[in-house]
């Protein structure tokens, strides 16, 4: 919630180094945003969205972090299909998720669904069947959110332009 301190992070990103939320912040406030995985269009999409800002982002001194349950070698695809610079962090089995009530079981019958086309236990290492939602938090450099969008509908995200002016509020 706007107002509330982000809680900390220290993830894996896509080349395996650990990157955590305080080291982030001290060079800028940060765009935190979560992604179902590589295999999602609506999250290629809306890293594409951002990809084509991030120079922005990086001129008002904006960090940029995308945190998903894949694997290590799915947040390479993900973020070289996008042609992202910045970070791709592994939350393994979505442990930082859950912490922040992001993540969310699909049930027996979606997972039976979804199972034919993609293969989540592979892309996340285990088999749980939890996707988080996907959201966007913008972080002030004292670690407090001033903004966020969350939506259940994994097809709505967080307006571009709302990010960047959202953004601007946070330094």
């Amino acid at each position: 919630t706007p107002g509330d301190v982000m809680p900390p992070f220290l993830l894996p990103d896509d080349e395996g180094r650990l990157v955590g939320l305080t080291d982030i912040l001290l060079q800028g406030p940060a765009v935190v945003t979560f992604q179902r995985g590589h295999w999602c269009p609506y999250c290629r999409l809306n890293a594409i969205g951002i990809v084509e800002v991030q120079q922005e982002i990086a001129a008002l001194g904006g960090q940029i972090v995308a945190i998903m349950p894949e694997r290590g070698k799915f947040a390479r695809a993900m973020k070289a299909a996008v042609g992202a610079s910045f970070p791709f962090l592994t939350d393994m089995d979505n442990g930082y998720a859950l912490s922040l009530n992001l993540a969310i079981w699909i049930g027996a019958e979606m997972e039976r669904l979804m199972g034919v086309a993609y293969d989540l236990p592979n892309y996340q290492g285990n088999s749980s069947w939890f996707l988080p939602i996907p959201a966007t938090f913008i972080v002030g450099t004292d670690g407090v959110i001033t903004d966020r969008f969350v939506d259940p509908d994994y097809r709505r995200r967080m307006d571009i332009d709302d990010l960047i002016t959202a953004l601007r509020r946070a330094r």
